[in-house]
């Protein structure tokens, strides 16, 4: 994965609640394969019934062309766990997405898929969403946990460590751990003197020490 420290960009106001992960990749478009997943994301927001192009919908406006934000409503990617509907926000481009908050699951599949999902307030999202309306460009460093939008307001964000580390590195579960491989294995040679017991291969079924 690429690694994430910090990005400017413009940014796609979205601010609708309760966008669950079949209206970001329904299901026929998952099963249709190939370019659909992205073609599609979103379909019932950016087509109508007819499959025409609908003109109020920010995801295709060219004023917002190349944005790698989205800032979007409450309870982003709700609904059915399927890591499709990240690798589809991310195949339109986005690095990083904007909200008062995710579905559990979809937050989870984020981080492994190199997006940086932010939690603001409420009445933050708002003000950054004013600002992509305006088409301002917000900057959002992941070494300072900050959202800064062109005016100088700043709005401060929690991401555990774990997470902040994998980002900032491109990596994924696999690679954090190799980064710990010298822990690892101080752990196993520890455990080996003060449990010897558990450590012990082809014989009878060892039992602990008494307590």
């Amino acid at each position: 994965m690429d690694a994430f420290r910090t990005i400017t960009s413009r940014a796609v106001p979205l601010q609708i609640d309760n966008i669950d992960t079949n209206v970001i990749t329904p299901m026929n478009r998952i099963l249709e394969g190939g370019d659909a997943l992205v073609a599609y994301a979103f379909e019932s927001l950016r087509f109508d019934a007819n499959g025409a192009p609908r003109p109020d919908c920010p995801l295709d406006d060219p004023a917002y062309a190349g944005a790698k934000i989205l800032v979007v409503g409450a309870n982003f990617g709700c609904g059915s766990s399927r890591e499709t509907a990240v690798w589809a926000v991310a195949g339109l481009g986005y690095r990083c997405l904007v909200a008062p908050s995710f579905g559990d699951i979809f937050l989870s599949s984020c981080f492994k898929n190199g997006l940086l999902p932010v939690v603001l307030a409420e009445g933050a999202v708002a003000e950054v969403a004013e600002a992509a309306r305006r088409h301002e460009e917000l900057t959002v460093s992941l070494d300072d946990q900050t959202v800064s939008l062109v005016d100088g307001r700043r709005f401060a964000f929690d991401i555990a460590p774990i997470r902040k580390e994998a980002l900032q590195h491109g990596l994924d579960d696999l690679g954090l751990t190799l980064r710990r491989l010298d822990r690892i294995a101080a752990f196993e040679a520890r455990d080996r003197t003060l449990r010897a017991w558990a450590h012990l291969r082809g014989q009878s079924e060892p039992k602990p020490p008494d307590s």
